[in-house]
Protein backbone atom coordinates (compact mmCIF):
# COMPACT_ATOMS: atom_id res chain seq x y z
CA UNK A 1 0.00 0.00 0.00
CA UNK A 2 1.25 3.48 -0.85
CA UNK A 3 0.65 6.11 1.77
CA UNK A 4 -1.50 9.04 0.71
CA UNK A 5 -1.43 12.74 1.53
CA UNK A 6 -4.73 12.26 3.36
CA UNK A 7 -3.22 9.56 5.58
CA UNK A 8 -0.23 11.75 6.40
CA UNK A 9 -2.52 14.67 7.22
CA UNK A 10 -4.60 12.49 9.57
CA UNK A 11 -1.50 11.03 11.23
CA UNK A 12 0.00 14.49 11.82
CA UNK A 13 -3.23 15.88 13.21
CA UNK A 14 -3.60 12.99 15.68
CA UNK A 15 0.07 13.19 16.68
CA UNK A 16 -0.09 16.94 17.25
CA UNK A 17 -3.36 16.87 19.23
CA UNK A 18 -2.84 13.45 20.87
CA UNK A 19 -6.59 13.02 20.76
CA UNK A 20 -8.65 11.15 18.16
CA UNK A 21 -11.89 13.10 18.59
CA UNK A 22 -10.22 16.50 18.49
CA UNK A 23 -8.24 15.49 15.42
CA UNK A 24 -11.42 14.21 13.78
CA UNK A 25 -13.21 17.52 14.51
CA UNK A 26 -10.35 19.52 13.02
CA UNK A 27 -10.43 17.38 9.87
CA UNK A 28 -14.24 17.26 9.62
CA UNK A 29 -14.12 13.46 9.84
CA UNK A 30 -15.59 10.92 12.20
CA UNK A 31 -13.37 9.51 14.99
CA UNK A 32 -13.83 6.01 13.56
CA UNK A 33 -12.59 7.18 10.14
CA UNK A 34 -9.53 8.81 11.72
CA UNK A 35 -8.79 5.72 13.81
CA UNK A 36 -9.15 3.43 10.80
CA UNK A 37 -6.80 5.58 8.69
CA UNK A 38 -4.10 5.48 11.38
CA UNK A 39 -4.53 1.74 11.85
CA UNK A 40 -4.21 1.06 8.10
CA UNK A 41 -0.98 3.04 8.01
CA UNK A 42 0.46 1.11 10.96
CA UNK A 43 -0.60 -2.27 9.57
CA UNK A 44 0.69 -1.53 6.07
CA UNK A 45 4.23 -0.89 7.33
CA UNK A 46 4.19 -2.99 10.47
CA UNK A 47 5.27 -0.06 12.66
CA UNK A 48 3.22 1.07 15.69
CA UNK A 49 2.91 4.84 15.53
CA UNK A 50 0.82 5.45 18.67
CA UNK A 51 0.55 4.09 22.17
CA UNK A 52 -3.07 3.69 23.24
CA UNK A 53 -3.39 3.82 27.00
CA UNK A 54 -6.95 3.87 28.22
CA UNK A 55 -8.69 6.63 26.30
CA UNK A 56 -5.44 8.45 25.62
CA UNK A 57 -3.19 8.25 22.55
CA UNK A 58 0.38 9.45 22.12
CA UNK A 59 3.08 8.95 19.48
CA UNK A 60 5.56 6.13 19.94
CA UNK A 61 9.27 6.75 19.44
CA UNK A 62 8.78 5.69 15.82
CA UNK A 63 5.74 7.96 15.58
CA UNK A 64 7.75 10.96 16.77
CA UNK A 65 10.50 10.30 14.23
CA UNK A 66 7.91 9.86 11.50
CA UNK A 67 6.20 13.11 12.50
CA UNK A 68 9.43 15.03 11.95
CA UNK A 69 9.48 13.72 8.37
CA UNK A 70 5.79 14.33 7.75
CA UNK A 71 5.69 17.98 8.93
CA UNK A 72 7.87 19.42 6.11
CA UNK A 73 6.09 17.24 3.54
CA UNK A 74 2.71 18.67 4.56
CA UNK A 75 4.16 22.18 4.61
CA UNK A 76 5.33 21.69 1.00
CA UNK A 77 1.93 20.33 0.03
CA UNK A 78 0.25 23.40 1.53
CA UNK A 79 2.73 25.63 -0.33
CA UNK A 80 1.98 23.80 -3.57
CA UNK A 81 -1.73 24.29 -2.96
CA UNK A 82 -1.16 28.02 -2.46
CA UNK A 83 0.80 28.18 -5.71
CA UNK A 84 -2.07 26.59 -7.62
CA UNK A 85 -4.45 29.08 -6.06
CA UNK A 86 -2.18 31.97 -7.00
CA UNK A 87 -1.82 30.64 -10.54
CA UNK A 88 -5.58 30.34 -10.82
CA UNK A 89 -5.97 33.93 -9.60
CA UNK A 90 -3.13 35.16 -11.89
CA UNK A 91 -1.10 36.25 -8.87
CA UNK A 92 1.83 34.18 -10.10
CA UNK A 93 2.91 32.63 -13.36
CA UNK A 94 5.11 32.91 -16.41
CA UNK A 95 4.35 33.33 -20.10
CA UNK A 96 6.84 32.39 -22.81
CA UNK A 97 6.45 34.70 -25.81
CA UNK A 98 8.15 35.00 -29.18
CA UNK A 99 7.69 38.05 -31.42
CA UNK A 100 9.10 39.26 -34.70
CA UNK A 101 11.15 42.44 -34.62
CA UNK A 102 8.69 45.03 -35.84
CA UNK A 103 5.87 43.92 -33.56
CA UNK A 104 8.24 43.47 -30.61
CA UNK A 105 9.78 46.91 -31.02
CA UNK A 106 6.72 49.04 -31.72
CA UNK A 107 3.25 47.63 -31.08
CA UNK A 108 3.78 44.99 -28.40
CA UNK A 109 5.64 46.84 -25.57
CA UNK A 110 2.68 49.04 -24.49
CA UNK A 111 0.44 45.96 -24.41
CA UNK A 112 2.91 44.08 -22.22
CA UNK A 113 3.30 47.06 -19.89
CA UNK A 114 -0.47 47.36 -19.41
CA UNK A 115 -0.67 43.63 -18.72
CA UNK A 116 2.20 43.84 -16.21
CA UNK A 117 0.51 46.75 -14.46
CA UNK A 118 -2.61 44.67 -13.86
CA UNK A 119 -0.85 41.34 -13.19
CA UNK A 120 2.59 42.20 -11.72
CA UNK A 121 3.13 38.64 -10.48
CA UNK A 122 3.15 37.21 -14.01
CA UNK A 123 6.66 37.03 -15.48
CA UNK A 124 6.81 37.73 -19.21
CA UNK A 125 9.66 36.07 -21.10
CA UNK A 126 10.03 37.56 -24.61
CA UNK A 127 12.31 36.23 -27.34
CA UNK A 128 12.68 38.23 -30.56
CA UNK A 129 13.23 36.55 -33.92
CA UNK A 130 11.89 36.69 -37.42
CA UNK A 131 8.42 35.54 -38.45
CA UNK A 132 9.55 32.03 -39.41
CA UNK A 133 11.34 31.59 -36.07
CA UNK A 134 8.31 32.77 -34.12
CA UNK A 135 5.91 30.49 -35.98
CA UNK A 136 8.21 27.50 -35.45
CA UNK A 137 8.52 28.23 -31.72
CA UNK A 138 4.74 28.30 -31.27
CA UNK A 139 4.22 25.21 -33.43
CA UNK A 140 6.78 23.23 -31.40
CA UNK A 141 5.47 24.41 -28.03
CA UNK A 142 8.59 26.41 -27.15
CA UNK A 143 6.45 29.55 -26.98
CA UNK A 144 2.90 29.74 -25.67
CA UNK A 145 2.10 32.65 -27.97
CA UNK A 146 3.71 34.54 -30.83
CA UNK A 147 3.32 37.92 -32.50
CA UNK A 148 4.31 38.37 -36.14
CA UNK A 149 3.83 40.67 -39.11
CA UNK A 150 4.32 38.08 -41.86
CA UNK A 151 1.88 35.73 -43.53
CA UNK A 152 1.55 32.35 -41.79
CA UNK A 153 0.02 29.23 -43.32
CA UNK A 154 0.89 26.55 -40.76
CA UNK A 155 -2.23 24.38 -40.15
CA UNK A 156 -1.34 23.72 -36.48
CA UNK A 157 -1.42 27.44 -35.67
CA UNK A 158 -4.39 29.61 -34.84
CA UNK A 159 -3.87 33.06 -36.39
CA UNK A 160 -5.78 36.09 -35.07
CA UNK A 161 -5.50 39.47 -36.78
CA UNK A 162 -4.50 42.40 -34.59
CA UNK A 163 -3.77 45.68 -36.41
CA UNK A 164 -2.77 46.83 -39.86
CA UNK A 165 0.76 48.01 -40.61
CA UNK A 166 1.80 50.01 -43.66
CA UNK A 167 4.71 48.66 -45.67
CA UNK A 168 6.72 51.28 -47.58
CA UNK A 169 9.83 51.71 -49.70
CA UNK A 170 12.35 54.21 -48.37
CA UNK A 171 15.70 55.57 -49.56
CA UNK A 172 18.31 58.04 -48.39
CA UNK A 173 17.82 61.69 -49.40
CA UNK A 174 20.56 61.46 -52.06
CA UNK A 175 19.06 58.44 -53.81
CA UNK A 176 17.84 58.91 -57.37
CA UNK A 177 14.32 57.86 -56.31
CA UNK A 178 14.05 60.57 -53.63
CA UNK A 179 11.41 63.17 -54.36
CA UNK A 180 10.18 61.54 -57.56
CA UNK A 181 6.57 60.57 -58.19
CA UNK A 182 7.10 58.64 -61.43
CA UNK A 183 8.85 55.48 -60.25
CA UNK A 184 7.56 52.43 -62.14
CA UNK A 185 7.56 48.85 -60.89
CA UNK A 186 10.13 47.99 -63.54
CA UNK A 187 12.51 50.65 -62.21
CA UNK A 188 12.36 49.04 -58.76
CA UNK A 189 14.15 46.04 -60.25
CA UNK A 190 16.37 47.80 -62.78
CA UNK A 191 17.47 51.12 -61.29
CA UNK A 192 18.49 50.49 -57.67
CA UNK A 193 20.27 48.08 -55.39
CA UNK A 194 18.51 46.87 -52.25
CA UNK A 195 19.25 46.28 -48.61
CA UNK A 196 16.70 43.83 -47.24
CA UNK A 197 15.88 41.85 -44.14
CA UNK A 198 16.92 38.22 -44.12
CA UNK A 199 14.75 35.52 -45.77
CA UNK A 200 12.17 34.31 -43.26
CA UNK A 201 11.40 37.78 -41.93
CA UNK A 202 7.82 39.01 -42.29
CA UNK A 203 8.95 42.26 -43.87
CA UNK A 204 10.97 40.44 -46.56
CA UNK A 205 8.16 38.00 -47.27
CA UNK A 206 5.47 40.67 -47.56
CA UNK A 207 7.67 42.84 -49.80
CA UNK A 208 8.37 39.95 -52.16
CA UNK A 209 4.65 39.17 -52.38
CA UNK A 210 3.92 42.82 -53.16
CA UNK A 211 6.50 42.87 -55.96
CA UNK A 212 5.14 39.62 -57.38
CA UNK A 213 1.68 41.22 -57.50
CA UNK A 214 3.23 44.02 -59.57
CA UNK A 215 4.68 41.45 -61.96
CA UNK A 216 8.26 41.76 -60.74
CA UNK A 217 10.40 38.65 -60.34
CA UNK A 218 12.19 39.15 -57.02
CA UNK A 219 15.11 37.16 -58.40
CA UNK A 220 15.90 40.19 -60.57
CA UNK A 221 16.51 42.47 -57.58
CA UNK A 222 20.10 43.55 -57.05
CA UNK A 223 20.44 42.76 -53.35
CA UNK A 224 23.54 44.39 -51.92
CA UNK A 225 23.01 43.29 -48.32
CA UNK A 226 20.73 41.05 -46.28
CA UNK A 227 20.67 42.12 -42.62
CA UNK A 228 18.99 40.60 -39.55
CA UNK A 229 17.47 43.74 -38.00
CA UNK A 230 15.44 46.77 -39.00
CA UNK A 231 17.98 49.11 -37.42
CA UNK A 232 20.86 47.63 -39.41
CA UNK A 233 18.87 47.86 -42.64
CA UNK A 234 18.00 51.53 -42.12
CA UNK A 235 21.54 52.41 -41.12
CA UNK A 236 22.83 50.92 -44.37
CA UNK A 237 20.19 52.70 -46.44
CA UNK A 238 20.81 56.08 -44.79
CA UNK A 239 24.51 55.88 -45.53
CA UNK A 240 24.34 54.67 -49.13
CA UNK A 241 22.39 54.64 -52.33
CA UNK A 242 20.28 51.53 -51.81
CA UNK A 243 16.54 51.19 -51.23
CA UNK A 244 14.67 49.06 -48.73
CA UNK A 245 11.14 48.11 -47.71
CA UNK A 246 10.19 48.58 -44.06
CA UNK A 247 7.26 49.01 -41.73
CA UNK A 248 5.78 52.47 -41.38
CA UNK A 249 6.40 52.07 -37.65
CA UNK A 250 10.10 51.64 -38.26
CA UNK A 251 10.49 54.41 -40.84
CA UNK A 252 8.39 57.11 -39.13
CA UNK A 253 11.06 58.80 -36.96
CA UNK A 254 13.57 58.80 -39.83
CA UNK A 255 11.04 60.27 -42.26
CA UNK A 256 10.25 62.96 -39.71
CA UNK A 257 13.89 64.04 -39.49
CA UNK A 258 14.54 63.77 -43.23
CA UNK A 259 17.24 61.11 -42.95
CA UNK A 260 15.01 58.85 -45.04
CA UNK A 261 12.61 59.62 -47.86
CA UNK A 262 9.54 57.62 -48.79
CA UNK A 263 9.39 56.43 -52.39
CA UNK A 264 6.07 57.13 -54.08
CA UNK A 265 5.25 53.50 -54.84
CA UNK A 266 2.20 52.02 -53.14
CA UNK A 267 2.62 48.76 -51.29
CA UNK A 268 -0.22 46.86 -49.61
CA UNK A 269 -0.59 47.02 -45.86
CA UNK A 270 0.02 43.91 -43.83
CA UNK A 271 -1.44 42.62 -40.58
CA UNK A 272 0.17 42.07 -37.23
CA UNK A 273 -1.13 38.74 -35.98
CA UNK A 274 -1.28 36.70 -32.80
CA UNK A 275 -0.23 33.05 -33.07
CA UNK A 276 -1.35 30.22 -30.79
CA UNK A 277 -1.21 26.46 -31.15
CA UNK A 278 -4.58 24.99 -32.07
CA UNK A 279 -4.28 21.97 -29.78
CA UNK A 280 -2.12 23.10 -26.86
CA UNK A 281 -3.61 24.88 -23.86
CA UNK A 282 -1.38 27.93 -23.29
CA UNK A 283 -2.47 28.37 -19.69
CA UNK A 284 -4.73 30.87 -18.01
CA UNK A 285 -2.14 33.67 -17.86
CA UNK A 286 -1.39 33.38 -21.59
CA UNK A 287 -5.10 33.33 -22.37
CA UNK A 288 -5.52 36.53 -20.39
CA UNK A 289 -2.64 38.16 -22.29
CA UNK A 290 -4.27 37.12 -25.56
CA UNK A 291 -7.44 38.88 -24.40
CA UNK A 292 -5.37 41.98 -23.61
CA UNK A 293 -3.80 41.86 -27.06
CA UNK A 294 -7.11 41.52 -28.88
CA UNK A 295 -8.64 44.29 -26.78
CA UNK A 296 -5.69 46.62 -27.46
CA UNK A 297 -5.95 45.90 -31.18
CA UNK A 298 -9.68 46.72 -31.14
CA UNK A 299 -9.01 50.03 -29.38
CA UNK A 300 -6.24 50.89 -31.84
CA UNK A 301 -8.49 50.19 -34.81
CA UNK A 302 -11.30 52.29 -33.36
CA UNK A 303 -8.99 55.18 -32.56
CA UNK A 304 -7.17 54.87 -35.90
CA UNK A 305 -3.93 55.68 -34.13
CA UNK A 306 -1.12 57.05 -36.37
CA UNK A 307 1.27 54.49 -34.85
CA UNK A 308 -0.57 51.60 -36.44
CA UNK A 309 -1.86 53.03 -39.70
Amino acid sequence: MKMTLEQLTIFAEVAERQHLTRAADALALTPSAVSAAVRRLEEAYGVPLFDRIGRGISPTAAGRIFLEEVRPMLARARAAERVLGELADLQRGEISLFASQTVASYWLPPVLMRFHSEYPGIRLSLTIGNTATVAEAVAEGIAEMGYVEGEIANPVLRVDALVEDELMIVVGPDHSFAGRDDITPEQLAADTAWVLREPGSGTRSEFEHALADKGIDTGRLAIALELPSNEAVLSAVRSGLCATAVSGHVAAPHLATGTLVRVDVALPSRTFTLLRHRDRDPGRAARKLAEFSMSAATLDRRADLPAVR
